[in-house]
């Protein structure tokens, strides 16, 4: 794991990069700024995180799926209103696996997943 970084600061990170991830790429996509925001929670909540974590599991290294389940296992003090605490969970181990490889700079790798999170 990152040196001197828990999970908790890992999935801090992670939020951050893996919606900065989206709204790059929604600007690329050319959508109107008046409904950025509105696709934008269809990527970054708990529920769409979630399915991500099950979509992509099986296409990471074992590395890779061993940080997901620890930040799955990751207790926090928040919690989602609009989703079960199992998705929630699923998707800190999300956020945790996108803060651990931009911490670890390993970018190509975070977008290589990124691209696999919003395949539909």
């Amino acid at each position: 794991m990152a040196q001197g970084v828990g999970m908790a600061e890992l999935a801090y990170l992670g939020d951050a990069v893996f919606e900065l991830l989206v709204r790059d790429m929604l600007l690329q996509s050319g959508v109107p700024f008046r409904d950025m925001s509105r696709l934008a929670k269809n990527y970054v909540s708990a529920v769409a995180q979630n399915a991500m974590y099950h979509r992509i599991f099986e296409q990471l290294t074992e590395a890779e799926q061993a940080i997901l389940k620890r930040g799955r296992n990751l207790h926090s003090v928040s919690r989602s209103k609009s989703a079960r605490v199992s998705e929630y969970r699923h998707a800190t181990g999300l956020e945790v696996l996108f803060g651990y490889l931009h911490h670890e700079e390993k970018f190509e790798r975070l977008n290589e997943i990124f691209e696999l999170c919003i395949k539909e």
